[in-house]
C-alpha cells in the first residue's frame, strides 16, 4: 500500500506553546542508504513523493524567534502519525508520551496499561507524541532544528 506525503503533513502538525513569536516549519524526508563518493553507504535524506511500508522517515522541525525579545517558556509538541512507528530522536532533552499526551517522560520510564489493568514497559511503537520543552529562552533572532525518526507501518 502506498501512502502519499500529503497524508503525513496533515497527520503530524507540530504545535508550539507559550511563545507566539516563534515561527515553525516542518518537513518530512525519506532516509535511504546510497553509495557515497568512496563507495561506502551513507544515509541520504530525500524529498518523498510516495512512501511505502518499511520506509524510514526523518521529521525535521525548524523554529525561529523573529522578534527583538527572548522567547521564554517555549514548548514544541508533535504527534506521531498513526501510520508511522516512532524510531527515536538524537535529542536527549525530548520527552515522549504513550497515552496521547496525558503523561510525559523518557521512554524507558513509561508504562502502557492494558484494558484489564495490567501494565508493561512502553516500547518505541507505543509512542504517540514527542515534546521538547526549552528550559532556556530562545534569543531574539535565533532558532534551531529538532528532528525525530519514524518507520512507515
Amino acid at each position: 500500500m502506498k501512502i502519499w506525503l500529503a497524508l503525513f503533513a496533515l497527520l503530524a502538525p507540530a504545535t508550539a506553546m507559550a511563545a507566539d513569536s516563534v515561527s515553525l516549519t516542518s518537513k518530512v524526508f525519506v532516509e535511504r542508504m546510497k553509495p557515497g563518493a568512496d563507495g561506502k553507504l551513507v544515509a541520504v535524506r530525500e524529498e518523498p513523493g510516495v512512501v511505502t511500508p518499511g520506509d524510514k522517515l526523518a521529521f525535521v522541525l525548524r523554529y525561529r524567534n523573529s522578534t527583538a525579545q527572548p522567547a521564554t517558556g517555549f514548548t514544541l509538541t508533535n504527534p506521531i502519525p498513526p501510520s508511522v512507528a516512532f524510531a527515536g530522536t538524537d535529542d536527549s532533552t525530548a520527552s515522549v508520551s504513550v497515552d496521547g499526551g496525558k503523561t510525559w517522560g523518557a521512554l524507558a520510564t513509561l508504562k502502557v496499561v492494558a484494558a484489564d489493568g495490567t501494565s508493561r514497559p512502553a516500547v518505541a511503537a507505543d509512542v504517540t507524541h514527542i515534546r521538547w520543552s526549552f528550559g532556556q529562552p530562545i534569543a531574539a533572532g535565533s532558532g534551531g532544528e529538532l528532528s525525530f525518526r519514524g518507520v512507515v507501518e
